[in-house]
């Protein structure tokens, strides 16, 4: 087993499972991908480590994809090898590493613009190597997969307000916390109501505008090779709309979606084809 697909198998987030839809070769390839996500990820999040050690270590991955590594890693080799063979672009690699050495960082966005290029590197950028690793061919894969990483990444922004909260992070626009009379203190006493709800059911709105876009830019030709992010797509959307439904109690519990029902809806996807 390799370090990609060992990491892979650890894991139990929502992407790992949807990309059990692929056939073996694409698997393999999409789980040495994830593997580099999930590692820059867990560094950023990596509380037993200095900032310092940890901007280092991100650094040290974005460093060795520009210019070459000196001692590569087992799963630093994967990569390379992944992104010589695909024809990855290294920005997009080292977009990812930057939004994630960001988080190092409190964090706090004054607009939707700033947000939105925070989500570029760490959501579309994903979205935009994901789609080369799928087989896609279609050029209009492209904007699905910017829009699809847009509505994913909000629908996590909402689901971890709590978590993020406690890391110094605050990822909702100022404008927008304004727009509803809110703030980063109000914020911080975690609302459960009034103006809070409305703020979230204005960014739950925001979130399914981007899925309803993705789904009218999924491109005919690459719908089978898109197999794992329309799996991903109806994952989070139900997630969304169960968020809502329940009041948006985020600071209380976090939202999840039962094995049983992912299970249903990657065969839904199988089927379908």
């Amino acid at each position: 087993m390799t370090d990609a697909s060992e990491i892979t198998r650890r894991a139990k987030s929502n992407l790992a499972f949807a990309l059990r839809i692929l056939p073996a070769g694409r698997r393999a390839d999409a789980e040495v991908f994830y593997a580099y996500c999930r590692t820059l990820d867990d560094l950023a999040d990596d509380d037993d480590a200095s900032p310092e050690a940890r901007i280092a270590a991100i650094r040290e991955w974005k460093h060795g994809l520009e210019s070459g590594f000196d001692h590569p890693s087992p799963l630093q080799r994967e990569v390379v090898s992944l992104r010589d063979r695909l024809g990855i672009p290294v920005h997009l690699l080292t977009a990812i590493a930057d939004g994630c050495e960001a988080d190092l960082s409190p964090r706090s966005f004054a607009t939707w613009e700033e947000l939105d290029a925070y989500i570029w590197q760490v959501a579309c950028a994903v979205g935009l190597v994901s789609i080369r690793v799928f087989g896609c061919k279609d050029p209009a894969a492209e904007p699905y997969a910017e829009a699809l990483g847009r509505a994913l990444q909000l629908t996590n922004i909402l689901r971890d307000i709590g978590e993020d909260l406690d890391r110094g992070r605050i990822y909702l626009p100022e404008e927008d916390l304004a727009r509803f009379g809110m703030n980063p203190a109000k914020l911080a006493a975690r609302p459960n109501g009034g103006a809070f709800i409305d703020l979230m059911k204005f960014e739950a709105r925001r979130a399914g505008d981007f899925y309803r876009k993705a789904a009218a830019l999924l491109p005919t030709a690459d719908r089978r090779a898109l197999a794992p992010a329309r799996v991903m797509a109806s994952i989070y959307q139900l997630l969304l709309d169960r968020m809502e439904a329940d009041g948006f109690h985020v600071f209380a519990k976090r939202y999840r979606i039962s094995r049983a029902r992912k299970l249903l809806i990657l065969a839904k996807h199988m089927v379908a084809g």
